[in-house]
Order: structure tokens, then sequence, then C-alpha cells
């Protein structure tokens, strides 16, 4: 066991919030040690914090990163010490019918969401010898993880690591929802209700891909102003607006409408707002037990569709290095989606930046 200690972000549902010391035993067959350059604080983290979704054991957050490969593991053939990677948080099993089938965003096998690694354990104890456990199977608000071969992807080492990060999980679902789970046309429209980080991935994935016009939606003057500058052709206050009101008079309804809250009360307006034919996009993870109502008629009379959106329906592998070629090719303006960035112990005020939506998205630095 390592006796190295370093603090770590911590959540455990008796404490809180706190910095815990902790260290990580050294990478086994099929895992890889990782330098952790640059983590993205996410809403999924605030869900754990707010309760949302409960926690029975002590858990490292952080499940967007970025890092350099220190070891790899006995069988490890995807990455090498040296390699500049990004943090895929589903790390797919590469064996159940799914990942065969090449939908490895709905892998059975996984052991991420159960915040272990692939066999069940964790490789973090704090120095008391307590075991810790790494939050959607990376707990990345720390100097350094232990992680399986699978969650870590290989990306070219001219790509920024903060902006690595965010390809990590909210720029890969928003733009994969728009590309994979959509497959979002050239010239067809779409609105996107909430401006927030996933919610501008959105935006700039149907700017990518060609569509129009692109209608952002939200109460915040200052993420409207973001969400033009991302391609957003219009914006909307929904406060102010009734948007499926709008979509109709305006456009005869839209082909896609997307959301990036969660909220099931905004979830259900959502297939008022499109064209017959058209498809909600549901992005926004929702609370655990949320459910919503439609009108089931309009839904089977005018064949519109409502697609559940997870990870983007992303392959981490495949997507997150095809989305820094794009970047680096200057064709994603991801640099703007990055607000604060700040030591990690200063993780609280990012959580806070999270909640009054302060910049787009916060990066920590160990």
């Amino acid at each position: 066991m390592s006796a190295h200690l370093s603090p770590a972000i911590a959540y455990d549902p008796v404490a809180g919030l706190h910095i815990r010391e902790i260290s990580h035993r050294p990478a086994g067959p099929g895992e890889v040690e990782i330098d952790v350059r640059a983590a993205g604080v996410c809403h999924s983290d605030l869900h754990i914090l707010t309760g949302d979704w409960p926690s029975d054991r002590p858990l490292v957050l952080g499940h967007e990163a970025a890092g350099v490969v220190t070891h790899a593991g006995e069988g490890v053939s995807a990455v090498k010490p040296g390699d500049h990677v990004v943090l895929s948080w589903f790390a797919p099993c590469r064996r159940c019918r799914k990942c065969l089938a090449g939908m490895a965003w709905l892998c059975t096998g996984t052991q991420a969401v159960a915040n272990t690694l692939p066999d069940g354990t964790t490789p973090i104890t704090d120095a008391q010898g307590e075991e810790v456990w790494p939050y959607l199977g990376l707990g990345a608000f720390t100097s350094r993880v232990v992680v399986p071969e699978s969650a870590a992807v290989k990306v070219p080492d001219e790509l920024p690591f903060g902006i690595g990060a965010l390809l990590g999980c909210s720029i890969s679902t928003g733009i994969g929802a728009v590309m994979n789970t959509a497959g979002v046309r050239p010239g067809e429209s779409a609105v996107v209700v909430g401006a927030g980080g996933v919610g501008l991935s959105v935006v700039m994935g149907l700017r990518l891909v060609g569509a129009d016009p692109v209608i952002a939606v939200d109460l915040s003057a200052e993420r409207l102003v973001a969400a033009e500058r991302f391609g957003a052709t219009r914006t909307l206050d929904a406060a102010t607006t009734d948007v499926a009101a709008w979509c109709q008079e305006e456009l005869g309804g839209v082909d896609y409408a997307f959301e990036a809250i969660g909220s099931a009360k905004v979830i259900e307006t959502l297939p008022g707002m499109l064209t017959s034919g058209g498809a909600a996009v549901l992005v926004g993870m929702a609370p655990a037990d949320a459910t919503g109502a439609f009108n089931l008629f309009d839904l089977a009379d005018q064949g519109k569709r409502i697609l559940g959106c997870n990870y983007g329906s992303s392959v981490g592998a495949i997507d997150i290095p095809k989305l820094a070629r794009l970047y680096l090719a200057g064709r994603l303006p991801l640099d703007e989606l990055i607000g604060n960035v700040r030591p990690l112990h200063e993780a609280a005020a990012a959580f806070e930046d999270l909640r009054s939506a302060v910049g787009a998205r916060t990066i920590l630095e160990p």
C-alpha cells in the first residue's frame, strides 16, 4: 500500500463536504495510474451534495478530469506512461451485449455507477486505513487516481488539460446529444432549454452540424448572451415567454427540443415545442424518482418522440479523441466554456459557482 497521502475533496453522508487525506494503492492488472492535472465541477457532483442522488458511503468526488499516465498495470495496451489522457467516467466493460453492439453508454457490466472499480473494490484509503470510494469510478478531485484501462482515453499532447477535463463529461454529453442521440442534420431546427455547461455544449453541437434556427432558452440574461456566442441564432427568456407557444407560432414547431436542466416540470413542456415527427431529447439528469406527464394522444397522433440521452450516447474511446481533434482544428470554441480556474482546496467555492451560475464551468487544479 502506498503511504503517500494527498488531499482530496470528499463527501460522506455524516460529515458532508470536506478535505480528506487519502492514498491510492498501485495500479493492478488492467488498471492505469494517472497524475491529475485538471478536473471539472459538474452538476452530477452537486447532485450528491444536495442528496438528489443519495450515497451510503464516503466518496472522493470528481468525475470529469484529464492528466498524464504515470504507470500502466499488467496487460494495459491502450496507454503508456507519459500519455496525456482524458478520464471517461462511464468505464465500459467492453464485453456485455450493449458494448459489443457499439452502445458502450448503455454498458450493463460497468461498476462505475456503483462508485467502484470493475472488481467492486476501491483503490483509496484514508490516513486511518478506512476505505473511501471513487465517485463514478474516478474520484478525480485529488492529485492522483487509479482507474480501469477503459476509463483512460489517449488524446493529443497539445490539448489543454482544462479542455480535456470537460471532454470527459459535459462536452461529450452535450455535443453527443446532438450528433449521436438525435442525429440532427443540417438545416433542422432546434430549441435548447437550459444554457449551463451542458446546454451550451448542445448549442455548440447544433452549430457544428449546421442546425438552423437554434433557439436557446434560460432565465439568466448572462447565460443567454453566452448561448449567442456559442451559436444560438435566437434567445428566449423563459420567465417572460411561453416557449412552446412561441415555437408553434413562429416556426410551426421545432424538429428537436433539448432539455439540459433535469427539471420534470420543464421536460413536460418539450413535446408542445415540437413539429410533427419531432423529438424531445432529455439531456439533463432528473432526480432519481422524478416522473412527468405528457399528452399521449398528441405524441401518437403527431409521431413525436422522446429520446433519453445518457452521456450523449457516446463511446469515450471514439468520441473523446474526435472532439479533441475538432477543438484543435478550431471547430469548437471550448475555451469560452471555462469560467473560473481554482485550486483544489477551493472546491466549496466551485460548487457555489455552479449553484449561482457564475461563469460556465469551474476547473479545479491540484
